[in-house]
C-alpha cells in the first residue's frame, strides 16, 4: 500500500505572512511535491485545506494503513523540501511499521517532524 502525503495547500510560511501573494506557500509546496512524486507508485499526493498547524507552516502528513503517521512542518516551498518529503514517504512506504531509521532520513526532512501518531487499532487493543 502506498504512503499518502497530505499537503496543506493553504499554509503560509513565517516569511510570507505579511505578503499578499496569489498562491499560498502550501499550494506551491504541493505542486512541487506532486512533480517530485510523478511516476512513484509508492506514494500518493493529496491536497487538503488547513491541517491546523499554522505556527508550523508549511505542513504535511504521511499516512498509510497499519503504519505510524507523521506530521511535519516548517518547510519552505522549494524543490529540495519536495524531493526530501517524497524520498522519506517512499521509505515510509517500504517500511513494515512506517518507522524509518534516522540514518536513512533525507537531510531535507531533519528538524521538520512535529509529531508521530501511533497506529489506530480498531479492535481497541
Amino acid at each position: 500500500m502506498p504512503t499518502v502525503i497530505t499537503v496543506c495547500d493553504t499554509c503560509k510560511t513565517h516569511t510570507s505572512l505579511e505578503q499578499s501573494t496569489p498562491e499560498k506557500d502550501g499550494a506551491q509546496l504541493a505542486a512541487l511535491i506532486e512533480a517530485a512524486a510523478e511516476g512513484n507508485e509508492k506514494v500518493i499526493v493529496r491536497r487538503h485545506s488547513c491541517l491546523m498547524g499554522c505556527q508550523q507552516g508549511c505542513n504535511i502528513a504521511l499516512q498509510a494503513d497499519d503504519k505510524l503517521t507523521y506530521v511535519m512542518g516548517r518547510f519552505e516551498p522549494n524543490e529540495d523540501a519536495a524531493n526530501g518529503i517524497v524520498e522519506y514517504a517512499t521509505l515510509h512506504s517500504e517500511s513494515a511499521s512506517g518507522q524509518v531509521p534516522f540514518k536513512q532520513w533525507p537531510q531535507a526532512v531533519k528538524g521538520h517532524f512535529v509529531s508521530r501518531i501511533p497506529v489506530l487499532n480498531t479492535d481497541n487493543t
